[in-house]
């Protein structure tokens, strides 16, 4: 099987993580699952373990809500077959990580730097990546300055890695459009 990179998309709850656990179990192979949600309240602990217990039990999970690249490079855990669930909150880990006087052109850049760093990440992989993330740019403008910073990098982290993808795909209502 040729690696492939296989990007996500959706709005909340619209099924990109089904569909990237279905497309895993079709290509077969060792799954490494990276998961970015940190478990800080009481309703993300309980939404982390359901979607432990809806993963087949030979998947490995690396959680890394942050440096995923450097993180994955580490883990000495083999696949064929890596799930990135998600990008969304990987940029929110990092964009919340950052003091509030942060410039936006500092904060963009950083992110972005993440995002360059799992794409090349993925080309010393022999793994097809799927990777998930929300498609943000259809809703309201944020009413506030980090809303809008939020909104407007993970935009730019999205289409960077659409343009470096095989494959996108926008989930709506759980069908799934091709885009690429």
């Amino acid at each position: 099987m040729a690696k492939r990179l296989i990007l996500i998309l959706g709005g909340a709850r619209s099924g990109k993580s089904r569909l990237a656990e279905r497309r895993a179990r079709e290509l077969g192979g060792p799954v490494l699952y990276v998961a970015t949600a940190e478990a800080k309240d009481d309703e993300m602990r309980a939404r982390i373990a359901a979607h432990r217990q809806q993963r087949p039990a030979d998947w490995r999970t690396l959680e890394a809500p942050r440096r995923v690249a450097q993180r994955i490079a580490n883990c000495g855990i083999e696949h064929d077959i890596l799930i990135l669930d998600c990008v969304t909150l990987l940029t929110s880990n990092l964009l919340l990580d950052m003091p509030e006087t942060t410039p936006p052109a500092d904060a963009d850049a950083a992110i972005l730097r993440e995002i360059d760093d799992l794409l090349a990440m993925h080309q010393r992989s022999e793994a097809t990546w799927l990777l998930v993330s929300n498609e943000v740019g259809m809703g309201l403008v944020p009413p506030n300055k980090l809303g809008r910073l939020y909104r407007d990098v993970l935009g730019r982290a999205n289409q960077r890695l659409a343009e470096s993808a095989d494959e996108a795909l926008l989930l709506v209502a759980g069908l799934p459009w091709r885009l690429k």
